[in-house]
């Protein structure tokens, strides 16, 4: 039993799937963000992209690809990352939660 749950997860690393698991679960965090803590689309997107982004690049790595297509996600995530530090510097908050504190 030890050495098919090895096998599978070797697999699932080997594949790159283990990332689309995550990034899945990242999709499903960018809704319920949206979608039931009031979080305007481009907040969720400006927080989240960046690690998905990087991701991105771990599944590259992972399946071989070549060098260009891991920098490639890797650079794109910084200027991102920039813009949601920008967007929640000092004096600025999200976009209000529709659940109001006492």
């Amino acid at each position: 039993m030890a050495g098919a749950t090895t096998g599978a997860m070797a697999w699932l690393f080997a594949s790159g799937h283990a990332v689309d698991v995550v990034l899945a679960v990242i999709a499903g965090e960018a809704a319920v963000l949206t979608r039931s803590r009031g979080w305007r689309p481009t907040d969720a997107l400006l927080r989240l992209l960046p690690g998905a982004l990087m991701l991105v690049a771990l599944r590259g790595a992972l399946t071989g690809e070549d060098w260009r297509w891991i920098a490639l996600p890797l650079l794109l995530s910084f200027p991102i990352h920039l813009a949601d530090l920008a967007s929640t510097g000092p004096g600025r908050r999200r976009a209000p939660s529709r659940i109001s504190s006492p």
